[in-house]
């Protein structure tokens, strides 16, 4: 008979949990659970998983025989950089392949200060980096990388990543493994993580996702190497795995090698384990907080019984991340924390006494008063340990103080975790939930289904296999249906090699990404998950022998020193603290705007939701900026009203596809193409203006003008009131008094080669010039543009965007901060105007991007579906809460339309169009209104590079300017004639009659 049972373990920071699993018998009411099995995590976690698996052959009489498959999940790895655990955290050594490009957002500069001192141990930036056509910017120097060798084994540094610009695309120089090939010749024995291996595009999130993994590493290979042991001992003979974070497996040999993916797989095995076992009373939306003994991880179940996946970016212990992992938060907050009491005052955590609770807890007979200490002594029903030591140490005072500090770290973690302040169910799991009351505000109803203790191990036990294709291709003589095809087969065929049974697999991901200004090539990702075929199983599928270990070697067994009674340490961050923003002023004098970090953080995501998918992204300029001004760098804005005649007020932006610009980060093209401008006409600014206020641009200004660089002041204003992707798409041609205005112009790429345009017939073909240039720059330039007088900035401007920006993203980061993000649309709708400016137009879940020809053009498209269509979301004005005039525009859209939208974009988006029963399309808005995507679980925009499937989103439609809209030349120009798109018609979203106020009239002294 063929193999049946499946084995879960997760070892935890505290406790090792395993069942016996047969998925023959799942339905009968001990949902098929033969044996299961809870005990404290051992130093060798060899010998932990050998007692489980022990106990459960015992209790059930099982044979080893009959054991199809071993899933082992663990929160070891994500604990270490939680707890900055330095025994376990190795340093790292960063070496960049990226030229002249990223040395104004350097290594780890975004992560938490106490975080980047304990891992970051060297870096040097390098010859090397592709551009997105794949051309080299830069062969290897070889002299270059073993200079770094050098000063790497000088330090002792044992671990390094290697970062090239756009490495997910090399499949030709291959230089992140050429580096790597002679870096081991120059440090044998060290490991080296490539980053092109752990994450896809986005060059400072794969890059950290890269560091993490490599710090962990070798920690990783001695925990994997115990866990194999005992599978030999106990004469095993199937495959064993390792749970990743998407609720999948992986080979325990890959595991060790990619230790991050591994993640989040302790609280997804615990959702999918909390799902599994309240199938037949649950079927809504709900939270799953799984207590352990050193962490509590937090996160969404959606109704399929999965979990929520987070969107682009995700974060680890402070660090920005592009892994696929789902929406989790983790606290230090679990059974092993460590409780102190200071006054009236008790801490609970973050730090741990782990998996020695048995030994350190009071009630153990330990000395180090625990979360488990104070819930025993303020319970007499619980019967755990030794009361009475716990109440010698313990008073009932300092009870109710533990009982409200873990109350109150629970509810604000639950909050963080809701879209919605409407209620949800939360399951509680995890053995260290008897420290979780009964009743927590956010909860609809908390629930602690049978077996919860052990939902983690449930979790891995019925974990599918999966297989993913990530790769770029030409649509050049193949449509893309006919790649989606070949690669789906591709994926099938590497799930069904990876274990799973062939008649059970399904394509669970599939997404189409254009590449924006790359002819006829799209990135494709493509996901196959099946279950796992019993069938195959056999001799050659077992685990090798382990190696042999050390019984005296801490660092073979995992051994850690006894846990040290200290003082807790704050863990540092570079962020501030929460402020109150409602209270909160910016600083204006003599109507002069000094910006602050406050001020950066609102202005940056209210640019990018002005950007309207295009633009790029802000985020690495934010980071140059914010580094800028805690160097004592000076900031400043005025508004175009306060600007003289006389004025010379400088132009400068970035031009490109928004896909390079999160992977080739700034050099110094910007401040090198003012310099060159400057040179040509023998003037210099007295006040510079961004080119739109859109997106990475929307920074531009800011940059130049800090005191560092140009030092003049920005215009609160800008030449587009929003991102498009040419420059004769600005105001001042809209405006007509010149025949060229953009002359003359500079463009440079950063990397020695400058371009200028001194004269045209008009700004077309300058841009036509340009646009032919940049391809060969690399997709990405800084560019100058002729300045222009005082007076003609007052009259051509979109003035008081800046001001725009700053409302827009305080109303995000507030919506935010009181978990307000199910009505963050409706909070930007009310900054930028209200109805009559600006709407809610759809709420979905993106489940398509690709490439269309419309009427002879080649357009981007991101689908979204509705609630009643397959989406998480609601289709027009629907929302949780939405008031009686909302209810009314959705029931008129059930009448009206189905629960489909099409986005088509070129880098901006340009129209929202309905898709009606029949397949007709209907216009909801267009161009020049303005269309931006807003992800649902964060507020921040999302940028057509970033369209993934899954990623719950609202879409809002803004009313442009008077300058736009006011007359026929201006809707021509930035309309969808322009995108060539004839056979839609404008209809305006509403009319601008008052503008917008700024910041230095409102709060000026």
């Amino acid at each position: 008979m063929p193999k049946m049972l499946r084995i879960g373990v997760d070892v935890g920071g505290t406790n090792t949990d395993g069942v016996i699993l047969d998925p023959s018998r799942t339905a009968e009411p001990d949902r098929g659970i033969v044996a299961w099995h809870k005990a404290p995590t051992t130093t060798n976690p060899s010998l932990g998983i050998n007692h489980a698996l022990t106990s459960m052959f015992e209790q059930s009489n099982v044979s080893p025989d009959d054991v199809a498959s071993v899933t082992i999940g663990t929160t070891h790895f994500v604990n270490a950089v939680i707890e900055r655990d330095a025994t376990r955290l190795a340093k790292v050594a960063v070496l960049r392949l990226s030229g002249p490009f990223g040395k104004h957002a350097l290594p780890c500069t975004d992560w938490p200060d106490d975080l980047r001192s304990l891992i970051l141990g060297y870096y040097a930036l390098a010859r090397g980096g592709l551009e997105i056509s794949g051309q080299e910017i830069d062969p290897i120097d070889p002299a270059e990388i073993r200079a770094f060798c050098a000063a790497v084994r000088e330090k002792g540094i044992r671990s390094i990543v290697v970062n090239g610009v756009f490495s997910p695309l090399d499949t030709v120089f291959k230089q992140e493994e050429s580096a790597a090939a002679i870096m081991r010749a120059g440090l044998p024995g060290v490991d080296i993580v490539l980053a092109h291996e752990v994450a896809q595009i986005g060059f400072l999130e794969r890059e950290n996702a890269a560091v993490l993994n490599a710090s962990i590493m070798a920690f990783a290979r001695r925990t994997i190497r115990a866990f194999s042991a005992p599978m030999q001992k106990l004469g095993l003979r199937c495959p064993v795995f390792v749970a990743q974070n998407d609720g999948t497996v992986l080979a325990g040999s890959a595991a060790a090698k990619l230790p991050i993916r591994t993640f989040s797989s302790g609280p997804t095995n615990s959702m999918r384990g909390a799902a599994f076992l309240v199938r037949d009373v649950l079927r809504e939306a709900a939270l799953v907080v799984d207590v352990g003994g050193t962490t509590t991880d937090v996160g969404a179940l959606l109704p399929s019984g999965f979990p929520r996946q987070a969107a682009a970016f995700s974060e680890v212990a402070g660090v920005r991340t592009n892994f696929s992992c789902p929406d989790v938060k983790s606290i230090g907050l679990g059974g092993g924390s460590v409780v102190r009491e200071d006054g009236e005052r008790v801490t609970v955590g973050p730090d741990s006494v782990g998996y020695r609770i048995k030994s350190e807890a009071l009630v153990f007979g330990g000395e180090v008063p625990t979360a488990t200490d104070y819930t025993v002594a303020g319970d007499a029903g619980l019967q755990i340990g030794d009361r009475a030591a716990a109440e010698k140490v313990v008073t009932k005072g300092s009870v109710k103080g533990f009982r409200e500090t873990v109350r109150r770290m629970l509810e604000r973690i639950i909050d963080t975790m809701k879209t919605s302040p409407e209620d949800l169910p939360v399951l509680l799991v995890g053995g260290g939930a008897i420290i979780a009351p009964e009743e927590l505000k956010g909860a609809s109803k908390v629930l602690k289904p049978e077996y919860a203790g052990v939902a983690n191990a449930i979790g891995a036990a019925i974990a599918r296999v999966s297989a993913v294709v990530d790769t770029v291709k030409s649509t050049e003589k193949k449509s893309t249906k006919e790649l989606l095809e070949e690669i789906s087969n591709d994926a099938i065929e590497r799930a069904v090699k990876a274990g799973a049974a062939r008649e059970s697999v399904e394509i669970v991901e599939m997404e189409t990404l254009p590449l924006q200004y790359i002819a006829n090539k799209s990135r494709f990702i493509v996901r196959a998950a099946g279950d796992f075929d019993f069938t195959r199983v056999n001799e050659a599928d077992t685990l090798p022998a382990a190696e042999e270990e050390d019984d005296n070697d801490n660092e073979a067994t995992g051994q850690q020193a006894p846990y040290e009674k200290k003082p807790a340490a704050p863990q540092q961050s570079s962020k501030d603290e929460p402020i109150d923003i409602a209270s909160y002023r910016p600083k204006v004098i003599d109507r002069i705007w000094y910006i602050s970090e406050t001020d950066l953080a609102w202005i940056t995501t209210g640019c990018y939701i002005l950007g309207t998918g295009g633009g790029g992204s802000p985020y690495s300029n934010m980071l140059r900026l914010r580094s800028m001004l805690r160097a004592r760098d000076v900031i400043r804005v005025i508004s175009p009203s306060d600007l003289t005649d006389t004025d010379l007020v400088g132009c400068g932006g970035g031009a490109g596809s928004p896909t390079v610009g999160i992977e080739k980060l700034a050099g110094d093209e910007m401040t090198e193409s003012q310099a060159v401008l400057s040179t040509l006409t023998n003037a210099k600014p007295t006040a510079l203006i961004s080119l739109e206020v859109g997106g990475s641009n929307g920074l531009q200004s800011l940059i130049l003008g800090a005191t560092s660089n140009m030092d003049l002041p920005a215009v609160d204003g800008d030449w587009m009131g929003r991102a498009y992707p040419t420059m004769w798409q600005t105001t001042p041609v809209v405006a007509g008094e010149r025949d060229t205005v953009w002359l003359p112009a500079v463009m440079c790429d950063g990397n020695g080669n400058s371009v200028a345009m001194l004269k045209s017939r008009s700004d077309e073909t300058t841009e036509r010039v340009f646009r032919a240039g940049l391809a060969e720059l690399g997709s990405h330039v800084g560019c100058a543009l002729a300045p222009v007088t005082g007076a003609e900035t007052r009259r051509w401007a979109v003035p008081h965007t800046l001001s725009q920006s700053w409302r827009i993203g305080r109303a995000v980061h507030a919506a935010r901060q009181t978990n307000r993000l199910a009505h963050v649309a409706d909070a930007v709708v009310d900054a930028v105007g209200g109805r009559g400016v600006a709407s809610v137009l759809f709420r979905g879940k993106i489940v398509g991007v690709s490439r269309v020809l419309r009427n002879g053009h080649v357009y981007g498209e991101v689908e979204i579906a509705g609630m009643d269509d397959g989406g998480e979301g609601g289709g027009a004005g629907a929302g949780v809460g939405a008031g009686e005039e909302e209810e009314e525009v959705r029931e008129g859209w059930k009448e009206r339309y189905a629960t489909r939208v099409k986005i088509p974009f070129k880098n901006e988006n340009i129209a929202v169009l309905a898709i009606e029963p029949g397949g007709v399309e209907t216009p909801l808005a267009t161009v020049p209104d303005l269309i931006a995507v807003i992800d649902a679980q964060s507020g921040e925009a999302v940028g057509s590079p970033e369209y993934r499937y899954g990623v719950l989103v609202a879409v809002v439609g803004i009313a442009a300017g008077e300058q736009w809209t006011g007359t026929a030349r201006g809707v021509e120009l930035g309309g969808l004639h322009a995108f060539g798109m004839h056979d839609v018609r404008w209809t305006p979203l509403g009319r601008r009659e008052d503008g917008v106020r700024g910041v230095v009239d409102e709060f000026a002294t």
